[in-house]
């Protein structure tokens, strides 16, 4: 295994590290307004709007996330500058439509998230507030959510997991992200497989710390429910 690469071209794998988690977490942020607007557009009492939520989600989750990138950044042209982190030239032309398009596929799966957690909410405490003559948007707001974002955020949690991973598909546009400076290292040293490993190794340990810190919140909250 050839590593001599590690010394000179370290920076490119922090710089793209930190854009990769950058932009995971711009995505999370957005997908998570997104998904919440499309699960009460799907519960809405007006057809139209919850026949257009359920083709937008059914259409994000049908097709790959990588056709859906390259469709985007074909039909999103934008005048933006190229700033420089580091070493790492980030052109905010590629970067915006990838988290653009990143999040709208995200906002998909984390409606079908806050959906689910919404109706784990058992359906007797909906009708007791009703009956205590809780209007049906404060019984929204004060006794079904509080009690669906304790089922919701964890799995958001999943998500940030997932699109840490998923976001080396901005390669594909020319996003500087952490696998795209991998493989310029790659190309610029001629050692085809040891930078991507060291890459691959950057994305474990990300998602390994994310996924420990996730756990740790979940036995805390399941902690603070058992007292």
């Amino acid at each position: 295994m050839n590593f001599s690469f590690l010394p000179t071209y370290l920076p490119y794998f922090n710089y793209g590290a930190i854009i990769t988690i950058v932009v995971s977490a711009l995505v999370v942020f957005f997908g998570t307004i997104l998904g919440v607007a499309l699960a009460f557009a799907q519960r809405s009492k007006f057809r139209p709007l919850v026949w257009l939520a359920n083709f937008y989600v059914w259409v994000f989750r049908g097709t790959p996330m990588v056709v859906q990138i390259m469709i985007s950044f074909a039909m999103i042209s934008i005048n933006a500058p190229t700033f420089q982190l580091g070493v790492l030239g980030v052109d905010l032309s590629r970067l915006i439509p990838g988290i653009i398009i990143l999040s709208m596929n995200s906002g998909a799966y984390v409606s079908e998230t806050v959906r689910a957690g919404i109706n784990a909410v058992p359906q007797g405490q909906i009708e007791a507030a009703y009956s205590l003559g809780i209007r049906p948007h404060n019984t929204m707001r004060y006794v079904i959510m509080p009690q669906a974002v304790k089922n919701i955020l964890p799995a958001l949690g999943n998500e940030f997991v997932t699109i840490i991973k998923d976001s080396s598909l901005l390669s594909t546009i020319g996003v500087m992200e952490l696998w795209n400076g991998a493989s310029t290292v790659a190309t610029s040293t001629y050692i085809p497989l040891e930078p991507l490993l060291f890459a691959a190794f950057y994305y474990l340990i990300m998602t390994t710390v994310l996924t420990l810190a996730l756990k740790a919140f979940e036995n805390k909250m399941g902690q603070g429910e058992k007292s």
